[in-house]
C-alpha cells in the first residue's frame, strides 16, 4: 500500500536546496526519484520517496526547517484541480470538500475536521507504513494549509493555535514568522485549532454554480483513479483511532458496509482489519517514542489500549522489546544523528 501524491509536491525544492549547498539531482537519485518530476507538477510519485527526500536534504543542510522553507512559497495553484474548490460558499463547506477530493493530490494525506465548544481541530494523519521520519513532510503539509486557509481568509487571520507532534526546533524563529501565532510541539495530534466560527466565514471567491461543477468534474476523476480498498480501511483507522471512535464497525459504516461484508473483502485481499489496524499501530508507535516527551501512558491511549500494560504486550510481540527499551537503545531504523531532535 504504497501512496501516490502529485509531483507539485517537490515545488520550490530545487532552489530550496540550492540555496543551503545541498544539490538536487544527487538527492533525487538516493531516494529513486526521477528528476522529471521537478519539472512536471503533475507527475504521481511514491510519498515515502517525498518523506526520504526532505529527510536526507534537512540533514545534508544542516537544518531543521527545510519543509517550512519549501512551504513558503506556496501558492493555491499548486494543488492543481483542488484549487477550484474555493468556489464553494464558505471555508467549511469548501474543507468538507478538500476532505473528500484530497486523495487526488496526495493519497496519504488525510485530513480530519473536529468541532467542539466553538473550537475547530483541523488534523492531519501522513499515511505511511516505513516507519519514517515525516518531521518535513509533515510541516510542510501543516505550513501549506496554513497559507492556504490565510490565502483564503486574508492575512489578518491567524489561528488558534499551531500543533506537532514532534519535539520543538533548536531554533523555532522560521516556525515563529511562518505560522504568526502560537507553535506547540510534543502535542497528540499535528494540525490546526482555530474559532468554529471561522469555518462559517463566507470565501470572496465563492460561486455556487461553479462549485457544483467542479463537484461533479472532480468525483469523476476520483471514480477513474479509486483507491484500493485496503488504502481506503488503512486510512479510515489513521483518521478514527486517535479519536477513540476506531472499530470495524465504524470503518464499515463510513466504507457504506456492514462489518461481514468488509471482512470478506478484506480476506480475499490477504488482510484483517486486526492487521491492517497493527500497521497504523506500529506506525503510530515509532513516531510518538521518537519523542521523549511523550509519556507511555499517553501513547498507550492515543493508539487506543485502555491500560499501558496492554500496550507494552502489544509492543513487545511485534518489536520484541518493551516501549521503554526501543527508546533508550536506538536502532539503524530511529536513531538521531547530526544534530539533536532535528528528524524525530
Amino acid at each position: 500500500m504504497k501512496g501516490l501524491v502529485r509531483s507539485a509536491s517537490l515545488t520550490n525544492y530545487a532552489e530550496i536546496a540550492r540555496s543551503l549547498n545541498v544539490e538536487p539531482m544527487q538527492q533525487l537519485r538516493l531516494v529513486g526519484l526521477d528528476p522529471c518530476c521537478l519539472l512536471q507538477p503533475d507527475l504521481k510519485i511514491s510519498i515515502e520517496a517525498v518523506a526520504r527526500l526532505l529527510n536526507s536534504s534537512a540533514r545534508e543542510a544542516g537544518v531543521e526547517d527545510f519543509g517550512l522553507r519549501m512551504a513558503e512559497s506556496r501558492k493555491v495553484s499548486n494543488l492543481g484541480p483542488l484549487a477550484l474548490l474555493w468556489r464553494e460558499p464558505t471555508l467549511r463547506s469548501a474543507l468538507k470538500a478538500l476532505q473528500e477530493f484530497l486523495c487526488l493530490h496526495n493519497q496519504g494525506l488525510v485530513l480530519d475536521i473536529e468541532e467542539s465548544g466553538g473550537i475547530a481541530v483541523l488534523r492531519l494523519e501522513l499515511v505511511t507504513v516505513s516507519h519514517l521520519f515525516v518531521r518535513q513532510s509533515v510541516e510542510l503539509a501543516v505550513a501549506v494549509t496554513h497559507r492556504l486557509l490565510k490565502t483564503l481568509l486574508g492575512n489578518h487571520w491567524h489561528p488558534s493555535a499551531v500543533c506537532f507532534r514532534h519535539c520543538a526546533a533548536l531554533d523555532d524563529s522560521r516556525h515563529q514568522r511562518v505560522f504568526g501565532t502560537a507553535v506547540q510541539f510534543n502535542c497528540l495530534m499535528d494540525g490546526i485549532i482555530c474559532r468554529s466560527s471561522d469555518l462559517d466565514r463566507a470565501l470572496p471567491s465563492a460561486d455556487p454554480e461553479m462549485a457544483r461543477y467542479v463537484n461533479q468534474y472532480l468525483k469523476s476523476i476520483r471514480e477513474d483513479s479509486r483507491e484500493a480498498l485496503l488504502a481506503q480501511v488503512q486510512q479510515m483507522i489513521w483518521t478514527l483511532l486517535p479519536t477513540g471512535r476506531c472499530s470495524v464497525e465504524q470503518v464499515a459504516a463510513q466504507l457504506g458496509r456492514d462489518r461481514r461484508t468488509l471482512h470478506r473483502q478484506l480476506t480475499r485481499e490477504g488482510e484483517t482489519f486486526s492487521s491492517l489496524l497493527d500497521q497504523v499501530r506500529r506506525e503510530l508507535a515509532t513516531r510518538y517514542l521518537a519523542n521523549p516527551h511523550h509519556p507511555l501512558s499517553e501513547i498507550a491511549g492515543v493508539l487506543g489500549f485502555s491500560e499501558l500494560s496492554a500496550f507494552s504486550r502489544w509492543f513487545s510481540r511485534l518489536f520484541d522489546c518493551s516501549p521503554s527499551s526501543w527508546r533508550t537503545q536506538p536502532s539503524p531504523a530511529h536513531s538521531r544523528k547530526s544534530i539533536p531532535q532535528l528528524f524525530n
